[in-house]
């Protein structure tokens, strides 16, 4: 059985070898070098004396290298604005093909591999500096739309070379040109007994804007605290306030019925012949099934408003209801008579329900989902 396993484990590594060879050559008739390199090493890696991958190395290596070579010459002659870039790519391709071969013990006797990490350094800082450079122009040019885009070069810029120069002081000051500043005003109700629980909605409202400061990238959301702290000029103000509210309308119904039941039970004895015998018959009684619902419903009123016009530019009303009920019941008659479920709802008693701060909560909490789903898709577009 040992034997077995043995010969099938074999027979799988000479299976997975053959179509590593098989991938490396395959890679290798359709010009893409650098894949071939990249599994012939690992197969080098594994067995350094795998004929078919060393000769796959030694001519696709070179290859490889001359393709990328050539493609570094001809962005270098281009007149493209962000020629660098590619050039950059470039070099960074030709490090990691010298990465591979030089991890492969083997390999560095089969092909001579070299690092252009000083080439690459230079193509990266002339690359960063061509994008910080269009970054500047469009920033001294003004407006929002130029800020916009001044702020994806300089994002482009960190990503060629962190920490380029001042890039992060660039990028704060390009993204407050470019924001969409929108100041948020929540309305206290005015009704004291709900101050408390308003106040718990606005802090939920609070936390959506904060853990979604910027709804999409160029979009910031301000509390009037903040806004007054740093004499914002916001585009836009979101008023917010609950125009109509009614919290613990109560209505209790009661309904009664006779109910009789399903089958014959002993309702007492007879005597026959001198001898008693139980009497069967079927019993009833009178439920009273009562159920208390205590409705709590508002709505609250958002307007959206130009802050240097107060011009309206939308306004939409978000309903959001909540009913709590409980139900009990007590009869009258012969129990027998009670299915299985009356009994048990006759041995419920009426329940309080919850304050009316609570109910008030509850009522806002489909209104919450409504607005911040509408405040996404609202400023998704701005």
């Amino acid at each position: 059985m040992k034997k077995i396993i043995f010969y099938c484990l074999s027979a799988m590594a000479l299976l997975l070898s053959l179509n590593a060879c098989r991938s490396a050559k395959k890679s290798l008739r359709r010009g893409d070098y650098d894949e071939s390199v990249y599994r012939a090493v690992e197969k080098l890696k594994d067995n350094p004396r795998h004929t078919s991958s060393a000769d796959i190395l030694k001519e696709a290596y070179p290859m490889a290298l001359q393709q990328h070579l050539d493609d570094i010459t001809r962005y270098e002659k281009s007149v493209e604005p962000f020629r660098w870039e590619p050039v950059a790519e470039a070099y960074t391709s030709l490090n990691r093909l010298y990465n591979a071969v030089r991890d492969c013990r083997s390999c560095g006797q089969l092909v001579t591999a070299r690092s252009y990490y000083d080439e690459e350094r230079e193509a990266r800082h002339k690359a960063a500096a061509d994008r910080y450079a269009e970054a500047e122009r469009l920033l001294n040019q003004g407006g929002r739309e130029n800020a916009r885009q001044a702020y994806t070069h300089l994002e482009r810029v960190d990503g060629i070379v962190p920490n380029y120069q001042d890039v992060t002081r660039k990028l704060d000051e390009a993204y407050e040109q470019a924001s969409f500043k929108v100041v948020v005003e929540q309305v206290l109700v005015s009704s004291r007994a709900y101050q408390l629980s308003n106040e718990y909605f606005q802090d939920r409202v609070n936390e959506f804007l904060q853990t979604n400061r910027r709804l999409n990238k160029f979009v910031r959301f301000y509390t009037p605290e903040e806004a007054s702290d740093i004499k914002l000029r916001p585009d836009h103000v979101v008023r917010l306030q609950f125009d109509d509210f009614v919290v613990g309308q109560t209505l209790v119904e009661t309904k009664s019925e006779i109910v009789t039941s399903k089958d014959s039970v002993k309702v007492g004895e007879a005597t026959v012949d001198g001898k008693k015998v139980p009497v069967y018959n079927k019993v009833t009684a009178k439920l009273n099934r009562n159920r208390k619902t205590v409705h709590s419903s508002g709505v609250l009123d958002m307007q959206i408003q130009e802050f240097g016009s107060r011009r309206m530019v939308y306004q939409e009303k978000f309903p959001g209801e909540f009913n709590w009920f409980c139900e009990w019941a007590n009869y009258n008659g012969d129990e027998r008579a009670l299915t299985a479920e009356q009994k048990r709802i006759s041995n419920t008693r009426e329940l309080l329900p919850p304050p009316p701060q609570q109910l008030f909560v509850e009522f806002s909490k489909p209104i919450y989902d409504r607005l911040t789903n509408k405040l996404r898709n609202y400023y998704a577009r701005y």
